[in-house]
């Protein structure tokens, strides 16, 4: 029984006929089976004699439709003949068509590792760089090396993490070309030989058989029961019986049969080629973290720049600052305001994230995935292999009877009529469905077994019974056939059952397997039978995994909705809809291209798509197409797969998801690499990147009320009292907050129970306050220190006083100062991670010994640092003492003030929010908002943070620079958005070379 069947065999569609009889003829039924309309071949509408053998004519759809024209056609718009193309012809077509493969740019090294220092935040610290070694010189003092190394140190360190990542990578256009067939049977000049696939040509006459790649999109010219699985490449559960004439596509797989075939389109132009340049034509090349990075880092950028420039009037002009002096204060800004290293302790959060998600057999290949998957709405769900288990079942609890026989006899019976050996997808669905597969045929005794042919579109097998010796025969196969076989008890009733039956199998997207029995007298195995008795029909199906529906469930609880997007047909996904709770609300492929019917519940094709519960009968094209548009209404989405016709798909969404078991192209499109079977660990993934989004969201809070407070704190003091703090103690201070703060990548913190969005307001709102609030903490500090002699007095402590110097650049209050920003800045992250009382929350154990460390450190510093190149000096222990309970004094307040922004200014921004979303909402038929993601807000910097820029890229040419980077074999190939645009831009200009 060959695969034929299983696209054959006994499923209909419920498109029963029947021709008008008379009275007294017994009416004849036809059945039609559930299967693909066949489409007929045209000819060319064209003037063969005006189109010429060129990549432009032949590739051009409205000119010629190779795939659809019949095959004469064929050879005559390509010049061939079966003989095959001479060595000198096809040479010549390689340089008109291409070669048959997809070719991909990838960047040099060196410019990976600097591009990574091309963003606003960077262009700060380099700034800050460059005066400390360039303009801080003058006034009797060396330029401020130190200041220097501390600040490139902080740049190297930033960019080596990020480019570490990067090298890891391959991209999806690599994966894609790698899954073609690297040799190819070709016939040149009339013989056959085998050549590397990369030469073939339009033209070319191939070769294939059984287990073969197709090497190139082709027409069949000769096929002896030819079964091609295209399931990667189309969606389609069953391989697909082939005739002359048929299409095969690139990358498709032969599971029986020889063929050959004449080539028609390669390399890009190939289906497999279109779906590799879909991966590359999406434009956003900017990561959704680099977007809100670009606005955090515009909050930082402004703040700053605003003190800047109010040093530069003030300090110059009216305090009449020397050179030198005016550019330190300025330098404290800029390294105490830009939070350089927010980049680098995203990435070890993110990477830390990547570690644990491992643990729940999900390998993440693009870290900031991570983020945007908490953030997800939506998740598109390809059927199967994803939803189902890609294996045909038997679905006992729908088996009709229709004779004496019980379910079990008709699976039995059914069971002798298929091969338990080299079976294709049906018998081994038939013979899976017993208790003991391996005892199929235990005691009988086969005779004869006839296979399935497309012609007679059945299998029947004669045997002998070893208890009892009789002869008896089965079979089974196409509803239609069998019935007609049928001679005994066939009566109007059974056949009216029958064909209830059928349609019902059909609009459920059941294919279904008739069983017939007869037996037959004496001892000749080949004599005819007292005559077939229909005995039962078997629906086929392919069934949801086990833990699917639950995942779907447990995803809705999460606030995500899941929508199918399958290529096969439309009754089947409904099927599968309803066996998982997903609902049967399914559309066509083709409303993606008419819309929504006049007159129907939906005002716009968005509407429907929003309200769908999924999509069959889609080609990557749609499935692009669908993410897309979803994005579009401000959604986040992720898209699973398993084949390379979801790469595209994969590539476009938000979070592209590859199952266990998906292609090279899948898993090097996906973002998320899934290594066990089912979709329970896509629930894992998204609760823990909540967990890891919510440690993010705290650090930025805590990093933009960092900015807040060092440089209005120092720009106040500076204006007050002509206070020059020392730029190399402020970089101290980065260096310490940010050593602890990367512990917040293993903090203890609870998900979100609905996805996650930056509201980048409420951020920037506790930043302010915050920041303010420890401002004046220690502004306050100094007022009494300088004004009063409080401290002095109650507790005998006393300042250096050195001669010539102002009381407010004394050396100790430097030193003081230090102390109680580095102390207070860092206690901060406690407030800003919890959404209680902060003692309420526990800290990770590695977060709390790291702040333990790093106030150790900063109170060494404070009492032994005396440092000729800076202007501090060691404070006794009574000092420090001092600095600590001032910090705890005003640490304690900080909790009243997060609560107090939440009853005033949060409220009010999540109140504006809500009218405003009330008022934009769009309500579909089903009552869903099409709410905007407030993360997908664009940023003019946003571009700025991609870590790649053009004028790099040119400057690679224009300097020589264009070597390959490796990437080695077992390393998980990952898409990268920027390598792969660049290739998708050259295929859509480029489609082929056509001669000079």
């Amino acid at each position: 029984m060959s695969d034929t069947e299983k696209k054959e065999a006994g499923s209909t569609q419920g498109e029963i006929s029947e021709e008008v009889q008379t009275p007294t003829a017994p009416r004849k039924r036809e059945y039609k089976d559930f299967g693909h309309e066949e489409v007929k071949a045209t000819h060319a509408n064209v003037d063969m004699s005006k189109i010429e053998l060129k990549a432009e004519d032949l590739y051009d759809k409205e000119k010629v439709d190779l795939e659809t024209i019949v095959i004469e056609d064929v050879f005559k718009l390509l010049e061939c003949t079966e003989e095959g193309l001479s060595d000198e012809e096809a040479a010549r077509r390689l340089g008109i068509f291409g070669p048959n493969k997809l070719e991909s740019e990838e960047q040099n090294a060196f410019l990976q590792f600097l591009s990574f220092m091309w963003n606003p935040l960077s262009w700060v610290m380099e700034a800050a760089a460059l005066v400390a070694i360039a303009l801080s010189n003058g006034g009797g003092r060396p330029p401020d090396w130190e200041d220097f190394v501390g600040i490139v140190l902080l740049l190297f360190a930033n960019s080596a993490i990020g480019f570490y990542e990067e090298r890891n990578a391959g991209n999806a256009v690599k994966a894609l070309m790698d899954s073609l067939a690297p040799k190819a049977k070709v016939k040149r000049s009339g013989s056959w030989r085998e050549i590397e696939s990369s030469e073939l040509v339009p033209g070319d006459m191939i070769s294939f058989k059984i287990g073969d790649i197709v090497p190139a999109d082709c027409r069949l010219t000769e096929a002896i029961n030819v079964s091609i699985d295209q399931a990667a490449l189309t969606g389609e559960s069953l391989p697909q019986s082939k005739k002359l004439g048929d299409q095969c596509f690139s990358g498709s797989t032969c599971k029986q049969g020889e063929a050959e075939g004449v080539v028609i389109s390669t390399g890009a132009n190939t289906f497999f080629g279109r779906a590799a340049s879909l991966v590359g034509q999406d434009d956003d090349t900017t990561g959704h973290l680099q977007k809100i990075l670009a606005q955090i880092g515009s909050f930082c950028l402004v703040t700053i720049g605003i003190f800047v420039v109010l040093e530069i009037v003030v300090l110059y002009p009216a305090y009449h600052y020397s050179y030198r002096d005016g550019l330190d204060n300025i330098l404290v800004l800029l390294i105490g305001g830009i939070p350089i290293a927010m980049p680098t302790v995203l990435s070890v959060t993110l990477a830390v994230g990547a570690q644990q998600l491992a643990k729940y057999k999900a390998i993440v290949t693009r870290i900031t995935a991570i983020e945007e998957l908490a953030a997800v709405t939506i998740l598109c769900s390809d059927k199967t292999g994803t939803l189902t288990t890609n294996k045909l079942t038997i679905d006992r609890s729908t088996i009709r009877t229709y004779g004496p026989f019980s379910l079990e006899d008709i699976i039995k019976l059914a069971a002798y009529a298929s091969r338990t050996e080299n079976q294709d997808a049906i018998d081994t669905c038939v013979v899976g469905s017993l208790p003991e597969p391996s005892k199929a045929h235990a005691g009988v005794k086969i005779l004869d077994f006839k296979p399935f042919n497309p012609v007679d579109k059945r299998t029947e097998c004669t045997y002998r019974e070893e208890s009892t010796g009789q002869l008896k025969r089965v079979t089974k196969g196409m509803t239609g056939i069998i019935v007609e076989l049928c001679s005994r008890n066939k009566t109007e009733d059974i056949e009216n059952k029958l064909e209830a039956d059928v349609e019902e199998f059909a609009m459920r997207g059941l294919r279904a397997l008739a069983v017939a029995f007869e037996e037959v007298d004496g001892d000749d195995h080949e004599a005819e039978g007292n005559g077939f008795e229909l005995i039962g029909l078997l629906p086929i199906f392919d069934p949801p995994r086990e833990d699917t529906k639950q995942t779907i469930d447990d995803a809705i609880a999460l606030g995500v909705r899941v929508k199918m997007v399958t290529g096969d047909q439309l009754a089947i996904a409904k099927e599968t809809g309803r066996r998982l709770g997903l609902g049967d609300h399914m559309y066509p492929a083709k409303v993606l291209k008419d819309g929504p019917a006049p007159g129907s519940k939906h005002a716009s094709l968005d509407e429907m798509i929003l309200d769908a519960d999924g999509f069959a009968g889609v080609f990557p094209e749609h499935k692009y197409e669908i993410v897309k548009r979803l994005q579009g209404l401000g959604h986040l989405c992720a898209m699973t797969g398993d084949g390379a016709n979801d790469a595209p798909a994969l590539s476009r969404a938000n979070v592209g998801i590859a199952v266990e078991g998906a292609t090279d192209a899948a898993r090097g499109a996906a973002d998320i690499v899934l290594t066990e079977p089912g979709l329970s660990t896509i629930v894992h993934a998204i609760r823990g990147s909540r967990v890891i989004f919510q440690r993010m969201r705290n650090y930025s809070i805590y990093a933009c009320a960092v900015t807040i407070r060092i440089v209005v704190c120092f720009a106040i003091l500076a204006f007050a009292y002509k206070f020059n703090f020392p730029p190399f103690m402020v970089l101290v201070i980065a260096l310490l907050n940010d050593g602890t703060i990367m512990t917040l990548s293993v903090d203890r913190v609870l998900p979100s129970m609905t996805p996650d969005s930056w509201d980048l307001a409420e951020i920037f709102a506790f930043a302010v306050a915050y920041g303010l609030y420890l401002t004046l903490s220690t502004v306050v500090l100094v007022i009494v220190i300088l004004e009063t002699t409080f401290f002095q007095d109650k507790f005998g402590v006393h300042l250096e006083n050195a001669p010539g110097v102002p009381a407010a650049n004394d050396r100790m209050l430097h030193m003081i100062v230090y102390l109680q920003v580095a102390i207070i800045s860092q206690a901060l992250i406690f407030v800003t991670r919890s959404h209680g009382f902060f003692f309420m929350e526990r800290p990770s154990a590695a977060l709390f010994f790291a702040f333990c460390v790093a106030q150790l450190v900063s109170s060494i510093i404070a009492a032994y640092g005396d440092w000729g190149f800076t202007k501090i000096r060691a404070i006794s222990g009574a000092w420090i003492g001092i600095v600590w309970v001032w910090n705890i004094i005003w640490f304690l307040p900080l909790d009243l003030v997060k609560f107090a922004m939440k009853a005033t200014v949060i409220k009010y921004i999540r109140q504006r929010r809500e009218r405003r979303t009330a008022e934009e909402a769009t309500l579909g038929a089903t009552g869903i908002p099409l709410v905007k993601t407030t993360s997908r807000a664009a940023s003019i910097h946003e571009s700025l943070y991609s870590n790649r820029v053009s004028f790099i890229k040119r400057a690679a040419r224009k300097v020589g620079f264009g070597g390959k980077i490796s990437v080695k074999p077992e390393e998980l190939q990952r898409f990268s958005s920027i390598q792969a645009a660049h290739t998708g831009a050259v295929l859509a200009r480029h489609p082929s070379r056509p001669t000079a």
